[in-house]
């Protein structure tokens, strides 16, 4: 699969210092005081992310609904306040914090006669175990590694976040436009050509291009800005980005 949008490096000083305060690298602070705020940011980052947790736990061999129970249960122990005080200040990468600390939960903590049962005071994460079992009836059934599976579905979920963050922002009346021209912007299967595509919006083949690479441009700096979001040091988005292209290549 072709991903086309912009990826150059364009980190300098000033984007660095614009990103210096990350949903992550508030989770991090929690021990230099802010506790709510930082358990806010933790939530919010676990709302984004709790699939490839999900698909994690059920490639372990766990049936559904001790999947669903599994990844609550992780969640809120991630959740509470004194917990996120232990977090390692090292934790570079939200994306490899989640992983290591949910191997951690799955051997060492983890009772099933002791499962956290639904509707608890503790904070609960919306986890649609329904969805979430339809999205992992199509996951494919040998291929992948439960890590492997995980760090896939960690990158398709970036990109659904960005494109979903794109649409959100684009005109009204540029939607149809954004939902047809959509399908050249990250790669992947297109039975239309540029002219067939501009032909039902009324453009030429050269506007379509034009509009694409707009497009790309921009999807390129959404991209940048959601990655941001989980790791402490700018520098470090580049990597997770040529990460993300590795695991969907």
């Amino acid at each position: 699969m072709l991903y086309c949008f912009h990826l150059r490096p364009v980190w300098n000083r000033a984007v660095g210092k614009r990103f210096a305060t990350t949903r992550w690298s508030l989770v991090l602070s929690a021990q230099e005081g802010s506790p709510g705020d930082s358990a806010e940011a933790l939530a919010e980052l676990c709302e984004s992310y709790w699939y490839p947790l999900y698909a994690f736990v059920r490639r372990q061999g766990y049936n559904p609904d001790d999947a669903s129970d599994l990844t609550q249960a992780y969640f809120a122990k991630l959740l509470e306040k004194e917990y996120l005080k232990d977090v390692r200040r090292d934790a570079g990468r939200f994306r490899s914090f989640l992983l290591a600390s949910l191997k951690h939960f799955l051997y060492n903590e983890w009772d099933r006669q002791h499962a956290l049962k639904r509707g608890g005071h503790v904070r609960q994460i919306s986890l649609d175990a329904t969805a979430a079992e339809d999205r992992y009836a199509v996951e494919p059934a040998d291929r992948l590694t439960p890590e492997d599976l995980y760090e896939q579905r960690w990158a398709l979920t970036v990109l659904e976040r960005t494109l979903t963050r794109q649409a959100e922002e684009t005109a009204a009346d540029k939607r149809d436009q954004f939902a047809k021209l959509q399908p050249f912007l990250i790669g992947g299967e297109n039975d239309l050509t540029y002219r067939q595509v501009g032909k039902s919006l009324a453009m030429t083949e050269g506007a379509v291009k034009v509009a694409v690479h707009r497009l790309r441009r921009r999807f390129g700096m959404l991209l940048r800005e959601e990655i941001a979001q989980t790791v402490t040091d700018p520098q470090d988005v580049d990597d997770e980005i040529r990460h993300l292209l590795e695991c969907l290549s």
